[in-house]
């Protein structure tokens, strides 16, 4: 193999020819052989838009020759496109703070701009990693930005597949409203209530998770870049911070603001577990509604079999015609991973320490595994699962029927003891409560009708 020598404040070192990396990205491969685990292209993207943000500011400032600037923004923003990401090779646990990542693109930008102005890869006295591509920027305000940015970016893409599926179950809610099944509270008995309303609080749980996210991610736009090193903002022009987010606006069409607090934005990881606990919550509920899908579609001859979810591919190896629940089960698991992944986002940001938290690596990785593969679930829920339903409408009546909760009903009209009794004989004899009401002469069939009209029946229903 080819190879070119690179030199950093450590001394030299020998960097494949072809590499657009340097020296500094090199002994990170070399020290960081810990996982498969490569950061995200979006994360790229991002930290390429700031690096073109910062060029394009220094340059107006006067701080960067133009020739420079130009040749630095214009790498930049092709990284931002989609170039060059093979040479993005540092794991995601890497030094503290991210610098490892953050020199592997001054690096592949410093040495791409090199070839640009007519030089060779390697020629930091043309274009420096450190000097220009860095000019303004820390490690410790270009990571927390990048994390925003990125967070951002796939935020929006759950938004929307939260609202669809939010939007989906309703749709569903509106079908089954008409059909009457038994509640069951402690997986018992209880009073009955409209296939269609379970399925109305499922939307509405969903579309509540996507309040929160919203709120939460609104958050992020406002950064903490031209803090530098520690929030002084060292080594910036006074007008920098200002002028380098107003680039970064018009590079990313974002609307992004300066922090108000630059020592805050570099402290504090609050803006990131506050986003991950919305993801989290959103977990909690997803896993929530598709165990009650499995619930209510098992069977379908042992199980409460009262929907049926599509079948999207067979179920057993070895039991012929048997179709499992396959898609609640994968959003399942990808919802146990993201609880995961907030557990970590959360040990990782209280380990922060007086002016900067070096964990910034392992918060970004997981928080956008966490945004993405919840936005791949939900879709492929929602449109593998969910707009499939069906309802088994006569397993439905039955249960509702046969609920021994139906005595609550009977209670302001029988009396709670006479009611008790009925179910005494329902559970001896195995008949059902209409059946012993009807015997015992307790209400004439008007009566039972008036009483047990769905409608009214599953809404507030005392009257004087």
């Amino acid at each position: 193999m080819r190879t070119r020598t690179e030199k950093d404040s450590l001394g030299k070192m020998e960097v494949p020819e072809e590499a657009y990396y340097g020296v500094q990205t090199a002994r990170a491969v070399q020290n960081f052989q810990i996982s498969p685990w490569r950061f995200q292209p979006e994360f790229i993207r991002s930290l390429a838009w700031i690096k073109a943000a910062a060029a394009r500011t220094n340059k107006e400032l006067g701080l960067l020759d133009p020739s420079k600037a130009d040749a630095i923004e214009k790498v930049a923003l092709a990284i931002a496109g989609g170039e060059l990401q093979e040479h993005f090779v540092v794991d995601v646990f890497q030094a503290g703070a991210g610098t490892s990542f953050n020199m592997n693109t001054n690096e592949v930008i410093s040495n791409r701009a090199c070839e640009l102005l007519g030089s060779r890869k390697g020629d930091q006295q043309l274009v420096s990693p450190n000097d220009h591509v860095n000019m303004g920027q820390s490690t410790n305000d270009v990571i927390p930005t990048a994390i925003r940015l990125t967070a951002l970016s796939f935020s929006q893409g759950l938004l929307a597949a939260v609202d669809k599926t939010g939007d989906a179950l309703a749709t569903k809610a509106k079908e089954f409203d008409g059909i009457l099944k038994s509640g069951r509270t402690h997986l018992q008995d209880a009073v009955p209530l409209r296939l269609g309303q379970e399925f109305g609080g499922y939307a509405a749980a969903l579309h509540r998770a996507k309040e929160s996210i919203q709120v939460a991610s609104s958050a992020l736009r406002e950064l903490g870049l031209g803090g530098s090193a520690v929030g002084t903002g060292l080594n910036t022009d006074p007008a920098y911070r200002k002028k380098v987010v107003e680039h970064l606006n018009q590079i990313t069409g974002i609307n992004l603001r300066p922090a108000n607090d630059y020592f805050e934005a570099m402290q504090s990881m609050a803006v990131f577990t506050g986003l991950s606990a919305t993801l989290r919550n959103l977990a909690i509920e997803c896993i929530r509604i598709a165990n009650d899908f499995r619930l209510l579609a098992s069977g379908p001859n042992t199980g409460f079999n009262e929907i049926q979810l599509p079948a999207v591919q067979p179920g057993s190896s070895i039991m012929p015609g048997k179709v499992n629940p396959v898609m609640a089960e994968m959003l399942n698991m990808v919802c146990f991973q993201v609880i995961g992944a907030d557990v970590c986002i959360t040990l990782a940001a209280q380990a922060g320490q007086l002016e900067l938290n070096v964990m910034m690596p392992i918060i970004g990785y997981n928080l956008f595994l966490a945004l993405s593969i919840l936005t791949n679930a939900l879709n492929a829920f929602r449109e593998k699962c969910i707009t499939g339903i069906t309802a088994n409408q006569e397993v439905c009546n039955r249960y509702a029927e046969n609920t021994l909760a139906l005595a609550t009903v009977l209670n302001p009209h029988i009396g709670y003891l006479n009611a008790a009794e009925v179910v005494k004989e329902s559970l001896r004899t195995g008949k059902t409560i209409k059946e012993i009401v009807h015997e015992r002469k307790l209400l004439t069939e008007e009566q039972w009708k008036e009483l047990f009209d769905p409608a009214r029946l599953t809404s507030p229903n005392l009257r004087k």
